[in-house]
């Protein structure tokens, strides 16, 4: 009966808010609450929530090792990226924790954690988005990427200080970790590309990195990243994230649906949920004026911001493990900034021609390096194609031959 409620009501609620153009993880969230209300009219069993428990857990570590896949240093370490997300987090919980504090009454810690949790933007739906439109690996799609990256390790830096965990003398081993590194390559070139490549990712991050870490008395989620860096330099690394993407996203349902089966929302959580997604409009501000003082133009800057511009599922992780009450509150601000920022970016480049006048006077006089136009050098003719397997579009002369005599 367990499998028959929870697998039937996910699969609808997120079906339903699919064709409204939102991520389904909103209709997951949906569902959670949808089967705590009529859950035990259903006669669900008493484990229902111990079960999710164990499978969103095995949700995020699986999450955590394909993002340490994804951890290219080229793309992280730009300024721009690094900087921009390391401000916009420092200027994002300055301003959240005294209002928290002021206005709910929190005690500091509580606020801090809280204004953590609402300054990471959304891996899930900017992903999602960019990956719809074609835009992962253009400017503005990389550096967006590579900022999600940098609050990614800011999360999981927190939940190693807040988690409580105290090491124990086998955490010494920790710093043979990277000595694997070359065992780990070697064991990924003999798995092969089958179900054998899939095994081994949930070998590493549940098993090594998950419960070997646990062992040590450190953070599991720690231990799942910590795998996925070792092996995100080898070439068949992408390959790895893609196999585990689709048992990854399943498992995390089992996160989204636990939500709902923690509490349903009351007065006060709706009203603090709307209080902070009217904070959404100054979050993508700062977004966008970070990225012009980095010298990105107004167009990449706004794309960018926009991208960025929704609370993180992964916020909704840190507030499960280190302030697990107020759960419901940041699940629904974060189903309300989707449902905000997911039509915006669908009309992102029609809104940004609409306001382009006003944000182009932002820009600076220098503009970004990636940003200049590329410098043909003392080509004579250039060629717009489709690769090795497409075929010629236009050819167009780039300076006039020399006239005949």
């Amino acid at each position: 009966m367990f499998e028959v409620v929870t697998i039937s009501f996910a699969f609808f609620f997120g079906l339903a808010v699919r064709q409204i153009g939102l991520p389904p993880l909103v209709g997951f969230l949906a569902a959670g609450f949808a089967i705590n209300i009529f859950g035990p009219a259903l006669g669900l069993p008493d484990y229902t929530g111990e079960t999710l428990n164990h499978i969103s857990h095995l949700g995020v570590l699986m999450l955590l090792f394909t993002v340490g896949l994804k951890l290219k240093l080229e793309q992280i370490a730009q300024s721009h990226v690094v900087g921009g997300a390391l401000v916009h987090f420092a200027i994002s919980v300055a301003v959240f924790m005294p209002g928290l504090k002021l206005f709910m009454g929190l005690d500091w810690n509580t606020a801090l954690l809280i204004a953590i949790a609402l300054s990471f933007s959304s891996t899930v739906l900017a992903a999602k988005l960019l990956e719809s439109k074609r835009e992962l690996g253009v400017f503005h799609g990389r550096t967006a990427i590579g900022i999600l990256i940098v609050q990614d390790i800011i999360a999981l830096i927190v939940l190693a200080i807040w988690s409580g965990q105290t090491p124990n003398i086998w955490a010494l081993l920790v710093f043979g970790v990277p000595l694997l590194r070359p065992v780990l390559h070697k064991l990924l070139d003999f798995a092969g590309h089958d179900e054998l490549l899939v095994l081994m990712g949930m070998l590493l991050s549940l098993v090594i990195g998950g419960m070997g870490f646990d062992a040590m008395g450190l953070s599991s989620e720690i231990g799942a990243l910590v795998m996925g860096v070792l092996l995100s330099s080898h070439t068949r690394a992408k390959e790895l994230g893609a196999s585990l993407w689709s048992l990854k996203e399943i498992f995390l349902v089992g996160f989204f649906l636990q939500i709902g089966l923690t509490g349903l929302p009351d007065w006060g959580a709706m009203v603090f949920a709307v209080a902070v997604g009217t904070a959404l409009a100054l979050k993508g501000a700062l977004f966008f004026m970070l990225m012009v003082a980095f010298k990105l133009r107004a167009r990449s800057a706004f794309l960018t911001a926009l991208s960025l511009s929704a609370y993180s599922e992964f916020g909704l992780i840190v507030a499960a493990s280190v302030s697990p009450e107020y759960l419901v509150p940041l699940a629904i601000a974060v189903s309300i900034s989707f449902l905000i920022s997911a039509p915006l970016n669908r009309f992102a480049h029609p809104l940004y021609e609409r306001f382009e006048d006003r944000l182009r006077a932002f820009e600076r006089d220098t503009i970004h390096p990636d940003e200049q136009p590329k410098d043909m050098g003392d080509a004579d003719v250039l060629i717009f194609g489709m690769g090795r397997t497409g075929i010629l579009t236009a050819i167009h002369r780039l300076r006039a031959p020399p006239s005949c005599a």
